[in-house]
């Protein structure tokens, strides 16, 4: 059993997130979004690679103002 955290989050929020997930119960739908961002974030992360990896940041060229 996964253990649970009580988040305290504006009933006006809540209200937006229930419309937004379609569910009847605040907490249902927090955990909804938070599942989704999660996920979005793993994607992103398989998709564009760890930024630690060094790559990215040896592909990048100092600036060089304009010539003249």
């Amino acid at each position: 059993m996964a253990t649970r955290v009580n988040v305290t989050v504006d009933a006006h929020l809540a209200i937006e997130v229930m419309l937004l997930t379609g569910t009847r119960n605040p907490q249902d739908a927090v955990e909804l979004i938070v599942r989704d961002y999660l996920e979005r974030a793993q994607r992103t992360e398989a998709r564009t690679g760890d930024a630690d990896d060094g790559r990215r940041s040896s592909d990048l060229q100092p600036y060089q103002p304009p010539q003249g």
